[in-house]
């Protein structure tokens, strides 16, 4: 027996969302397996706040001592309150697809998401006219309220595109989340930004500096992350029936 601290998690998920994760997951590998392209058709999009400053992980701000060195201090530090809202709407295994910032004072409502939704339709048939002209791609996006309002889905019906469940509470299952805000902020995170223009700029220099290849890896990663979700979770299942037949 040994003493061990509780892991804190975003969330702690019900049975109901246990078994949805599980079966959504089986799902979308099965969808790879039977399409090797599925993952090539995928564009995914969400929104992010970008901040004046943001302070350094506590891993970023480590430090190479030798062993009789002193430990380095360092004062706690909050976000600072000049922000904006970054919506990058969106991106797929090609880079980015469509972003813009929220103007000042906006609310991202079902209203205002429409009009993404529609200048992302906009560049999707630009950029991607082969993908435009089959139909055949689908939109991933996470369950915030502006993103499922009976507008949003009403109009995403009437376009056939086909949006892929977003699991409840799996952020790591998040592809903007582990992967293209992460990547961004990991170049503004210590640094200072006086206005709003500032980390405008700052933002967008990010995003244009990262490469192909990491889009890449971060769509192929999918299949892995929907993977490792399938034997831990199927095992907790199956535990819980049996502890049920006792």
């Amino acid at each position: 027996m040994r003493r061990v601290a509780a892991k804190f998690v975003p969330h702690l998920l019900t049975q109901d969302q246990k078994s949805t994760r599980l079966t959504l997951c089986q799902k979308l590998k099965n969808q790879i397996e039977s399409d090797p392209n599925f993952l090539s058709k995928v564009i995914t999009g969400d929104e992010c706040w970008c901040y004046g400053y943001d302070p350094e992980t506590k891993q970023a701000s480590s430090q190479w001592k030798t062993p009789t060195s002193p430990r380095p201090k360092k004062a706690r530090q909050v976000r600072s309150n000049v922000k904006t809202m970054l919506i990058v709407f969106f991106f797929d295994v090609r880079g980015i697809v469509h972003r813009e910032f929220v103007p000042p004072g906006q609310t991202v409502n079902q209203e205002f998401y429409l009009e993404v939704l529609r200048r992302l339709r906009e560049n999707v048939q630009r950029k991607h006219p082969e993908l435009w002209r089959s139909g055949e791609w689908f939109l991933h996006q996470d369950n915030a309220p502006a993103h499922t309002a009976v507008y949003v889905t009403r109009y995403l019906a009437s376009l056939g595109w086909t949006v892929i469940p977003h699991l409840p509470y799996s952020t790591d299952l998040a592809p903007c989340d582990f992967f293209l805000f992460l990547t961004m902020k990991k170049t503004l995170k210590g640094k200072r930004f006086a206005t709003v223009e500032e980390v405008k700029t700052a933002s967008q220099e990010a995003l244009n500096n990262m490469k192909l290849q990491q889009f890449r890896d971060a769509s192929h990663s999918r299949k892995k992350d929907w993977t490792s979700v399938l034997p831990p979770m199927e095992s907790i299942l199956k535990g819980i029936k049996c502890f049920f037949k006792m």
